[in-house]
């Protein structure tokens, strides 16, 4: 499932392309044919990230809001320009380890997660990309523009020289600002929207007084927002937090050090494109962590693998009808 920090890499990159701009939109899957009109001819205004859901406003205080739940993604095709703080497949920007030492070119790993093509849901990159610096033209002479519809393209929105294609969305709908407001606030602080000392005392005063589980409350947006399955399961490990443990029994230095480390791991996660959790990599271990997630996670999808730190087997659990994955020692 698509986590925060991929829609915020969604929300920068419409940002920088769409923007500004008048698009034609259509609905070529069918479900969406009515929003897709009157958003047709429009000029994007702006756009906005609140945790896993993306808001894109038009003229006339028309909102489109998308939340990509398990299965969606947007596919981008023609002329993308690069937002110089996300590091990207451009190969004239680099990535950086979280020591700050340059590494080189940007590292995809085998299911392109970090790529500007195709962001949300994990897959190959489906159309083609010429990323640049600025915006100088349509795609490369000879090729078909716009691209062909390629499966079930819920909404596909197109500017002069840029195409997103948005597949396998839970949420697609026009909203009014109202609506928009009553969407946001009833979501949980977002480390990237709202102020980071505020979000913590949000986030610490609700786990504190809540029966629930702090590994479900991790997952409700209602509580904080943006987090999803690798990020709980890794959060919850590097805190060494048993995920069963009701929250108001969670120590508050706990809970507020879980905040902390979220703030953090976002920051990397919208920088490189990934869910990036190990700490203190040296430059050849980083690089490998990069090209896979299996040397990138301390637990998410190690069941049964020793844990990197005790060597006790990593063990799955569904919850909530999701796989928690946690270390039973480490974590007691």
């Amino acid at each position: 499932m698509p986590e925060g920090h991929s829609v915020h890499r969604i929300a920068r990159q419409f940002d920088r392309n769409f923007v500004g701009r008048a698009v034609a939109a259509s609905s070529p899957q069918g479900r969406f044919v009515e929003g897709a009109a009157v958003i047709s001819g429009r000029t994007a205004t702006q756009v906005r990230a609140v945790g896993k859901q993306m808001f894109l406003e038009f003229d006339d205080d028309l909102w489109l809001r998308v939340h990509l739940g398990m299965y969606g993604a947007w596919d981008f095709a023609g002329e993308i320009v690069v937002d110089p703080t996300i590091a990207s497949a451009n190969g004239r920007m680099g990535q950086t380890n979280q020591r700050g030492t340059d590494i080189g070119e940007p590292i995809l790993d085998s299911a392109g997660e970090n790529s500007l093509t195709s962001i949300g849901a994990p897959r190959r990159a489906r159309v083609h990309v010429r990323m640049s610096e600025q915006t100088t033209g349509l795609a490369d002479e000879g090729e078909e523009w716009p691209p062909p519809i390629v499966g079930q393209v819920r909404l596909r929105l197109l500017s002069e020289t840029t195409c997103a294609d948005l597949r396998g969305p839970t949420a697609c709908e026009l909203q009014t600002p109202d609506e928009v407001a009553a969407t946001i606030a009833k979501l949980g602080p977002d480390p990237l929207v709202d102020d980071v000392a505020e979000g913590e005392e949000r986030f610490a005063s609700v786990v504190r007084r809540k029966p629930t589980s702090i590994g479900l409350l991790l997952m409700d947006q209602n509580v904080v927002s943006g987090i999803g399955n690798v990020y709980r399961a890794e959060l919850l490990f590097r805190a060494r937090q048993n995920p069963h443990t009701p929250g108001r029994d969670v120590p508050e230095e706990v809970v507020r050090g879980i905040w902390r480390d979220w703030v953090r791991l976002i920051a990397i996660g919208v920088e490189t494109g990934q869910m990036m959790t190990m700490d203190d990599l040296d430059p050849d271990a980083y690089r490998k962590a990069m090209a896979s997630r299996d040397d990138r996670h301390w637990v998410y999808h190690r069941a049964g693998l020793p844990c990197r730190v005790c060597g006790t087997a990593i063990v799955v659990e569904e919850v909530a009808t999701r796989k928690l994955y946690w270390c039973p020692s480490c974590q007691a």
